[in-house]
């Protein structure tokens, strides 16, 4: 298709009550004068947050548009069917300066039945982390709602809830119906799917800018949480050079791990979907038959669906990078 390529787009910045200052000082990217930027949206289209393309001559135009002319070679016919000229993922870059809420989040069916929208399933991948920073993921041990409810009335919820140390590389997989939250002093990559419902659970007590305790969902979250428990959270992977290792994998999104010291041929000719490229460490150039690009650390790119080959040269000793699309 005559005239895509690879596109990046414009970070959209969230200041945050619990947000600081690593999306510039460990990501280098420039959030202007935001007291405390909590989130770099990278590639969007929820509403109201579309994500505007900066490179070349398609520079000025939304996501949305660019789907709505371009459709399947944009994004993948299937992916076009599914979804129509909504971005299907949502990717971010999170910085917590703060512990984050304890949080759940609707799964489809529940989403489309309160709030006409998807659920949200989502991953993250540790970016870098203080030393003993936390991040929480599903139950230590099995409740039901009942009990549940009652650690929650009693200020007791953190006693049955699940706590990890994390470090740079950890990888969690959320689930819509997880309750999870991320910890101070963590910095992450965050993919999801296009969703901007969250249900509050517990807040440790915050007050806002106006001495007001922050809303909380309790009724609403009661339904969409999973109680289950499960013998491990984090997800576990062998690293290897030069090949892509799978992270996560779902009906929503594959997410890879590739780190490469030398130029590497990637073939996507049967994959009828985009993908995403998001740059951990290094620097890299993405050629292909439409044009080339240059992306760093703490940059996204994304290459059309058309596009069905990729060649990535290391303009550095090593590069890693997060390869996200999705699988039918």
């Amino acid at each position: 298709m005559e005239g895509l390529y690879p596109l990046k787009f414009t970070p959209i910045y969230k200041d945050k009550i619990w947000g600081g200052n690593k999306i510039k000082t460990v990501l280098n990217k420039d959030f202007g004068d935001l007291p405390n930027c909590g989130e770099s949206w990278e590639l969007s289209g929820v509403e109201g947050n579309t994500s505007v393309v900066s490179n070349g001559y398609l520079a000025g135009n939304s996501i949305e548009e660019l789907i709505e002319v371009y459709m399947g070679d944009v994004v993948g016919d299937q992916v076009f069917e599914d979804f129509g000229i909504e971005f299907p993922l949502l990717i971010k870059f999170i910085d917590a300066n703060d512990d984050l809420s304890i949080q759940v989040h609707p799964d489809d069916e529940l989403s489309k039945e309160r709030h006409n929208a998807f659920g949200k399933t989502e991953m993250w991948y540790v970016l870098q982390a203080d030393k003993g920073s936390k991040l929480q993921s599903g139950f230590n041990q099995q409740v039901d709602q009942e009990q549940y409810l009652e650690k929650l009335e009693n200020n007791e919820l953190t006693e049955i809830l699940n706590f990890e140390e994390v470090s740079a590389g950890d990888v969690y997989f959320i689930p819509a119906g997880r309750v999870h939250a991320i910890g101070k002093g963590i910095l992450l990559a965050e993919i999801q799917q296009t969703s901007d419902i969250t249900y509050r659970i517990y807040d440790y007590d915050r007050r806002d800018d106006n001495g007001n305790p922050r809303e909380l969902h309790t009724d609403l979250a009661l339904d969409a949480i999973d109680f289950t428990i499960f013998p491990e959270y984090k997800s576990k992977y062998s690293p290897k050079t030069n090949e892509s290792v799978e992270l996560v994998k779902c009906k929503y999104f594959t997410t890879n791990v590739l780190e490469i010291n030398r130029a590497v041929e990637k073939d996507y000719n049967l994959l009828d979907s985009f993908v995403i490229y998001i740059c951990l460490e290094g620097s890299v150039q993405i050629e292909t038959e439409s044009g080339s690009e240059d992306i760093e650390q703490g940059e996204t790119i994304l290459i059309p669906a058309f596009i069905e080959s990729v060649r990535l040269i290391p303009a550095t000793p090593s590069v890693k990078l997060l390869e996200v699309y999705i699988e039918h």
